[in-house]
């Protein structure tokens, strides 16, 4: 047995005693009645990779297609998002496409990069603008939380956190004082 499999039984056994075999039983999931069953196609993870990467494309450093970040987007959305926010994102997958079909006569994957950036520069501003005029039970904008997604998903994986940042697997002690030149990587700490 290695440290990563002890720890994670460790952490079994703990966490059942404190948590209680309910956790354990319905896992993360928000009890959802919205059907999510199609982000998981893979012509939707697909989808959702160019949507990111449009987002966050590769230069010298990976992408967010690289990241994954379609799956990723999906899996989030069904385990951790309310069911409000996950009709919301559901119909923003649509919403997306027919904003793109409206703007160029074409879906969103058939747009070249130029216009797929000239619909996501519109719909972040769309999206900016509908956030500052929110009520807290109004829903969120489908558009930010693509976004949003995107960004958690890529610097939070393990292409996004070696290539993108400066990864440390095992830090050494703090230094408040640790010499900065600009242009260099923010740190990716485990």
């Amino acid at each position: 047995m290695n440290r990563r499999e002890a720890l994670s039984r460790v952490g079994l056994i703990l966490g059942g005693t404190v948590i209680g075999a309910e956790f354990f039983l319905s896992g993360c999931k928000s009890g959802s009645s919205v059907n999510t069953d199609d982000l998981f196609s893979k012509e939707t993870a697909a989808y959702l990779n160019e949507v990111g990467e449009t987002i966050l494309p590769a230069t010298a450093t990976p992408g967010a297609k690289a990241a994954n970040v379609g799956d990723f987007m999906a899996v989030m959305v069904r385990d951790c998002y309310t069911p409000e926010d996950q009709k919301v994102f559901k119909k923003g997958v649509s919403d997306l496409e027919d904003a793109s079909k409206k703007k160029f006569n074409k879906g969103f994957m058939e747009a070249d990069a130029k216009q797929r950036t000239e619909l996501l520069t519109a719909l972040d501003k769309e999206a900016k603008e509908y956030n500052s005029k929110k009520k807290p039970e109004e829903p969120n904008h489908y558009f930010a939380m693509m976004k949003q997604l995107t960004l958690l998903g890529f610097f939070t994986s393990e292409v996004g956190a070696t290539k993108a940042l400066r990864y440390l697997p095992v830090p050494g002690k703090y230094d408040g004082n640790y010499p900065y030149k600009k242009g260099d990587k923010a740190w990716a700490l485990s």
